[in-house]
Formats: C-alpha cells, sequence, structure tokens
C-alpha cells in the first residue's frame, strides 16, 4: 500500500486534464540497496576517514568548491543563521570552517556546539548567552532601526555584540556643543550623536568611549574614529573655534594637516597624533567578535556521546496541507522484544514514554509533544509476539523551513532511555511548481468514517495511513513471508493514469493503491512513479524501495 499527493502548477489549475500518472512496481535490488522513501532527516551523516569534518585535509580547489557548493545548495536556514543570527559573534576561523562543511548534519552539529563554547553554564539545561544573544536582537531591532534592520546598524551591533552600555551620553538633535578640553575645548554646532561608555570590556580594556553620530540626520548612526565628524561647523571657516584657535594660539587650517581626527590644538589635547595608534587599535578590536570560551579550531565541532540503550526508530513525512503549512507526520516504532513486560495479575504490560521537540536553528521550539504507550499482551501469548511492533504517530503542523528533531522514548519498567535527533527539512509545497508530498509506504490504509475525517492517529484527510518505519540501519521497509528472497529485477505491476480519468480535482490530487504482498515472490521492489504536467510539461519522479521477505 501506498500513497503520495501532488501540488499542480498554478499554470494548470483550471485544466482538469494537466495530469498524468504513471506507476510500475520493479521487483529486483535497488541500485543504492537503500530506502529510496527514507525521508532526509534519516539520511546517514557522511563521515570522513578521520571522523571530523573539520580534519579532513582539503586543498585550495576543494576549499573554493566547497565554498560555491555553500551558495548554491545550502538552505536559506542556514545563510540566515550565518549572516544574521551570528553575523558580528562568529570568528573567521568558525565562518570558513562553517562553509566547509557538507552536509546538513555536520552544520546541525557546528551550530550546537557553536552555542555549547558560549554557554556560561555548561551544565544546566538553559543556555543564557544564546537567550542574551538573541535578546539583544530584538532589543536592536526595535531601537536602532533606521532605513536597515536595527541589528545592521552599527549601534545594534555594537549593543549585540558588548550589551548595553554603562553610560550614554545623547545628543538626540545635535545643536550647540560645548567641547570638552581634550577635543579642543571652545563651541560649536553638531549633528546628532551619542557616546556610549563601557566600563570594562573584556580583550579591549578600561574606560571604553565609543561615539555613533548621525550625519545624514536621519536616525542612521554610525561609529566613528574622528571625535571631529560630529562638528556640523568643521569645514565652515572662523566658525566654531576651539580655545586655542580662539585666542589666535592656532589656525582652524591646521586640523587638515593629516592625521587621523581633525580636533585643532587645545590645552589638553597636545599628544594627539600619539594616541591615534591607540584609537586605531581599539576601534579593530570593536569590530572583531568577541571572544569566546575556546581559542582551539577543533572545538567547533564537538563530538558527543549519543545515548541509545533503548533503540527505536524513527520517520517523518510531509503532507501539503495550505499554502504555508505542511502537516508533519512524526511516527515512532519500538519493537516488543526492547520493551520490558511486567505481570499485572495474568497481564504482561509494557510502557513506553515518548517525548519530541520540533526546534528552529535559532533554538526557538516550534512544538512538542508527549505521550504514553502501554502494551498489554497475555502472558502465554507474550513470546509470540516479540517479533512485532508498538507504532506511535504524532502529526505536527509546521510552516516551511529549516528544523531539528529530538525524540527520547524511555523504557518505564525496564529503566532504559534512548535519544534520536535529526535535522528536518519541511518542503515548501509552492502553487509555482509541481511538487510531491511523501510517498508513504503503509501496511494500513483504508478511508474513514465522515465523523472521523482529519482527526485521531494516523489520519490524513479522508485516509487512515500506518507508514512502515524502515529501521535506522537504511535497510528498507519489510512485509513478511517467511520465504527465501530472489531479485530478478523485472517489472511485476505497471499502470497509468490520467486526470481524463479522474475527473476535475483542481488543484491537488492524492494517489493511493493497494498491493498484497501475499501476491509477490520474495525479495527487493521498488515502487517508481512519475508524474507529467502536460501544461507546464514539469515532472515529478518519487520512488520507494520496500522487501517481501
Amino acid at each position: 500500500m501506498f500513497l503520495v499527493g501532488f501540488r499542480r502548477s498554478i499554470l494548470a489549475l483550471l485544466i482538469a486534464t494537466a495530469f498524468s500518472f504513471s506507476t510500475s512496481i520493479v521487483f529486483g535490488q535497488d541500485s543504492t540497496g537503500k530506502s529510496a522513501d527514507q525521508p532526509a532527516a534519516d539520511s546517514p551523516k557522511d563521515q570522513s576517514k578521520d571522523g571530523d569534518p573539520l580534519k579532513r585535509p582539503l586543498n585550495e580547489k576543494e576549499k573554493r568548491a566547497n565554498e560555491k557548493r555553500f551558495k548554491q545548495e545550502v538552505s536559506g536556514s542556514y545563510k540566515k543563521w550565518l549572516d544574521e543570527d551570528v553575523r558580528w559573534i562568529i570568528t573567521d576561523e568558525e565562518r570558513s570552517a562553517f562553509k566547509q562543511l557538507s552536509n546538513d548534519e555536520e552544520r546541525d552539529q557546528f551550530i550546537e556546539a557553536f552555542w555549547q563554547r558560549r554557554d556560561p553554564t555548561p551544565d544546566t539545561i538553559e543556555n543564557e548567552f544564546k537567550e542574551e544573544h538573541y535578546r539583544r536582537i530584538a532589543y536592536a531591532n526595535e531601537h536602532f532601526a533606521a532605513g536597515i534592520p536595527g541589528w545592521k546598524s552599527d549601534r545594534g551591533r555594537m549593543y549585540i555584540m558588548y550589551g548595553a552600555a554603562d553610560e550614554i551620553e545623547s545628543h538626540p538633535s545635535g545643536g550647540s556643543y560645548e567641547r570638552p578640553m581634550e577635543e579642543g575645548g571652545g563651541s560649536t554646532s553638531t549633528y546628532p550623536f551619542e557616546d556610549w561608555r563601557y566600563r570594562y570590556i573584556e580583550g579591549i580594556g578600561q574606560e571604553v568611549i565609543i561615539e555613533f553620530v548621525d550625519t545624514c540626520m536621519c536616525g542612521d548612526y554610525h561609529m566613528t574614529m574622528d571625535r571631529s565628524e560630529k562638528d556640523a561647523l568643521l569645514y565652515t571657516p572662523n566658525a566654531g573655534l576651539t580655545l586655542y584657535e580662539q585666542m589666535g594660539m592656532a589656525n582652524k587650517s591646521s586640523r587638515f594637516n593629516g592625521g587621523l581626527e581633525r580636533l585643532g590644538t587645545g590645552p589638553f589635547n597636545q599628544d594627539l597624533q600619539t594616541k591615534q595608534f591607540d584609537r586605531l587599535e581599539q576601534f579593530a578590536k570593536l569590530n572583531k567578535p568577541p571572544a569566546v570560551k575556546f581559542k582551539d579550531l577543533e572545538e567547533i565541532v564537538s563530538h558527543k556521546i549519543t545515548v541509545n540503550l533503548m533503540p527505536f526508530d524513527v520517520r517523518a513525512d510531509f503532507v501539503k496541507v495550505t499554502s504555508d503549512t505542511v502537516l508533519t507526520p512524526v511516527t515512532i516504532q519500538v519493537k516488543n522484544r526492547d520493551i520490558t513486560f511486567v505481570n499485572k495479575e495474568g497481564v504482561q504490560r509494557g510502557t513506553v514514554n515518548i517525548f519530541g521537540r520540533v526546534a528552529t536553528l535559532s533554538g526557538r521550539i516550534a512544538q512538542t509533544f508527549e505521550d504514553t504507550v502501554q502494551v498489554d499482551v497475555p502472558s502465554e501469548l507474550l513470546p509470540k509476539t516479540v517479533e512485532n511492533s508498538q507504532v506511535y504517530w504524532k502529526a505536527l503542523p509546521l510552516k516551511p523551513g529549516h528544523y531539528r528533531l529530538d525524540v527520547v522514548v524511555k523504557d518505564v519498567n525496564g529503566d532504559r532511555v534512548g535519544n534520536w535527533s535529526k535535522s528536518l527539512l519541511v518542503p515548501d509545497f509552492g502553487d509555482e511548481h509541481l511538487t510531491n508530498s511523501s510517498l508513504i509506504v503503509a501496511d494500513q490504509m483504508y478511508p474513514v468514517a465522515t465523523k472521523d475525517i482529519g482527526t485521531g492517529s494516523f489520519v490524513i484527510g479522508t485516509m487512515k495511513v500506518r507508514p512502515r518505519v524502515p529501521p535506522a540501519d537504511g535497510k528498507p521497509v519489510s512485509f513478511k513471508r517467511n520465504q527465501k528472497m530472489n531479485a530478478t529485477n523485472k517489472e511485476v505491476v505497471h499502470t497509468t493514469e490520467s486526470t481524463e480519468q479522474m475527473g476535475n480535482i483542481g488543484d491537488q490530487v492524492t494517489l493511493q493503491k493497494s498491493l498484497s504482498a501475499g501476491n509477490l515472490e520474495p525479495g527487493l521492489y521498488r515502487i517508481e512513479i512519475k508524474v507529467n504536467d502536460n501544461i507546464s510539461k514539469q515532472t515529478v519522479g518519487p520512488t520507494a524501495t520496500f522487501s517481501v521477505e
């Protein structure tokens, strides 16, 4: 039994004859030897010979190729994380290493390790650094936006990197200004500006003062090294003079004889030239990402021990619901032989607790679920059911994007725990392209009563569909016949359908077929579905693999 849904091109929205379907079942060994219907979330992680993707020897040509592929293939969520979320706090080494990673699994591991390296309390669940970082981004967007998002502005950047200043001297309207003696003294008129003072910044020093000037009078304050940049009368002859210039002891033109700042000499700033290197050094340090806990690049990708004493299998499918919502059924399968049963008045009872969480790359929790699965088997029948499986199903509505799915399963009686974590790429079923939902190979599929449509476990629309979950070792789902397997690579079923036969199906169609495993010889089978949109000339071809034993 299998089920798959298709979304038509918007150009063919009203054309009832836009589709043709060709379905075939091929008997024989799949070329990959693996289940083709296994979702991206279950794909095994590519491993180098050394195990650590950062230790793989790459020449310059390979590095350039990796960066080019990164730009072309990496999903928007990873690019957003790199170019927006952590743009101001990621080091150059980390950025370069991230671009060299070859698959989403390594990137997820990198992101997790990135935040762990900065966690001030690694022994707790909360990561205070990460929470504070995203709070600062939200604050910057709210308070420092000026034609560009607040996080992109200089004030937003400093706030995200170093937090709130200890003191802020603000001149939002500019105007008349009495210069301090270290700036030459005297009166002038200024553009809007702010001076932020930090008592101490690690790696930079004490009494750090950062000046921001709004020379365009548009709210876009930029960080400056030159304190004279705020002087609105800087280029006006005989206006805005310093104390020495008013006394005839200096000439305003001498401000433009070179140097970092154009403040003009005064009684307390005779050493401007000697201090300009200190200002350059401070400016350079302020533009670098803040120091992190570990300096060693080997710590960028950490290798954690995954506890999986309680084995189980997981699959995720994707079914279009609305233009911006995708139903994501998560199916969890636990074999009876891995559950600890205890005798309860002649009945063997096993209890399994399940917890799941779906989170975005930034750590925002999108969905959680938790439930208890209880299995009761008469004592005399328990040995006969040891190879049976318990299947748990949860449908999660998600928006298209990249997520991380974490599942924890606990055998209550045996006090064993297993965990499973994978990336989850929820596709965008847009109207402009021909797309298909997951191709689901199921062991149960039948219509439900009208009152049960869209509700209950394993119910997708009007059908109850219980997926077969492929094992974690990459083998295909199997149907038992207890016979010897053979492989001939010949076609055993071939059917063709079109929307002329189906009638007016609208912009979405679900294809469902049932096959009897009893009619198939033992072996490995591949389902191939080819869908042709005769209007837009687009084609999709989902496949799946299963075995009959």
